[in-house]
């Protein structure tokens, strides 16, 4: 009788798990980016489980001016600083930058082509509610944090006044930054009679 010798090899699969990321996408100008922004993303975080969230700075080509004082880099900056401050993990978020759009549908595929693939779109605005709704795409209506006064309109209007409660909208680190760089004696000299 011939024995054969089988030499069996037993494979082993392991099991990898594959986080299913899931993101959403708020567009703005972030002038300055603010504890309304930031609380958008918590809410995003925890009410809609999402796993990153992207910031599209938006009219990144225009800085220097009464209503976008801060370039697209410093904007970017204060997104990581806010997040740092806040113990959000960096790697949580992705930013990207687009100069200045009409609002229209064809500028809806134009702004997806800016970053990566997203579930949702965060905004409060009706327009670009029904731009990014009408290609399919799922809006959510954040609530409003603070609006009356989480704003960067109101944020440029207290510096411009001398008043420092400014300092309350935004992170403590990205206060210091706006000062650092200059921002106060910037936007006050954007908004002065003699520019």
């Amino acid at each position: 009788m011939i024995q054969k010798n089988y030499n069996l090899k037993f494979l082993s699969f392991k099991k990898e798990v594959v986080a299913i990321t899931i993101r959403a996408l708020l567009y703005g100008r972030f002038q300055p980016f603010h504890r309304g922004h930031l609380a958008i993303a918590k809410w995003a975080y925890k009410e809609l489980g999402v796993s990153e969230m992207v910031f599209l700075v938006g009219m990144a080509s225009e800085s220097y001016t009464p209503k976008n004082p801060f370039t697209a880099g410093e904007r970017i900056d204060m997104i990581r600083l806010s997040y740092r401050d806040e113990g959000l993990p960096l790697d949580s978020m992705i930013t990207a930058t687009i100069h200045t759009l009409e609002t229209n549908i064809g500028s809806v595929v134009y702004v997806l082509s800016y970053v990566p693939k997203i579930d949702y779109i965060l905004t409060r605005n009706p327009i670009i509610t029904k731009i990014f709704s009408d290609v399919g795409l799922k809006v959510m209506r954040p609530p409003s944090f603070n609006r009356e006064s989480w704003r960067g309109e109101v944020i440029r209007k207290l510096i411009i006044e001398g008043n420092n409660s400014w300092k309350d909208i935004v992170t403590p680190s990205v206060a210091k930054f706006i000062e650092n760089i200059g921002g106060t004696e910037r936007i006050r000299m954007l908004n002065s009679k003699d520019y």
